[in-house]
């Protein structure tokens, strides 16, 4: 199967309504998909930006079309991304900064500030040992999922957001594989708070937290598109009393 067809297909858009978004006639769409004709490279990039497809799938097309890759893939330490590891580190960093994170597209645990080393212990928690996968100590046995309160509510949501995110990412749908094999069937999350917050028993009473996550506006690397920052702020004045004192 033509690569342009399993994305459209995985995202239920018929050839007319993606020809009408690039700006390409559904005669012309057909013909590429079976192979009877091959796009230019600014007509495949068109397609696969109405897409809206990520950048290693951008990438899988063009080369399966004959053509070079449009996005870069630098490892994280690399120079080229010195600027963006810089404000990853101002932001993680700066003065005041609540507990963060940074993960990649399969949930793995890049980088933590020092804020998540005082909530862990608060918690009576070690921090995870590296390489570390958020998603397998989140949700599996001994690992956060032993503090949360309301696990059903916390770990339903994070198992509903990470299989939505499993369908763009094949190495992370293959580890949603695993742990679901062993996980409780929590039901889907709804909608009853403005937030949803994360209750944790800890040892100087329960912590009350939610989520905030920042990303790269228009990143043009694979690496750089893959990266989140979680925030994780208090949600009550004795969580940020806690969290302050715990510094």
């Amino acid at each position: 199967m033509h690569p342009l067809t399993a994305l459209r297909r995985q995202r239920r858009v018929s050839q007319m309504e993606l020809g009408l978004r690039a700006g390409v006639s559904q005669r012309h769409l057909s013909c590429i998909e079976t192979g009877r004709s091959r796009p230019t490279r600014s007509t495949l990039l068109a397609l696969l930006d109405a897409l809206e497809a990520p950048l290693p799938e951008r990438n899988a097309a063009l080369l399966a079309a004959g053509l070079a890759p449009a996005y870069s893939q630098h490892a994280l330490d690399a120079p080229q991304l010195g600027p963006a590891r810089d404000a990853l580190q101002q932001l993680l960093h700066a003065p005041g900064s609540p507990p963060a994170l940074v993960l990649d597209a399969e949930w793995n645990l890049l980088m933590a500030n020092a804020g998540v080393q005082r909530l862990l212990d608060l918690l009576g928690l070690p921090m995870p040992e590296q390489p570390a996968n958020l998603l397998d100590w989140l949700l599996g046995t001994g690992g956060m999922r032993s503090c949360v309160i309301n696990e059903a509510e916390v770990c339903g949501e994070i198992l509903h957001r990470a299989r939505r995110e499993a369908l763009q990412v094949p190495a992370l749908a293959a580890r949603l594989a695993q742990l679901q094999a062993v996980l409780p069937s929590w039901p889907a999350p709804e909608a009853q708070t403005p937030l949803l917050l994360t209750r944790l028993h800890s040892r100087v009473g329960e912590l009350r937290l939610f989520s905030m996550f920042s990303s790269f506006g228009a990143p043009l690397d694979v690496t750089l598109a893959s990266l989140r920052i979680e925030h994780l702020f208090a949600a009550d004045a004795a969580t940020a009393a806690a969290l302050q004192g715990a510094a």
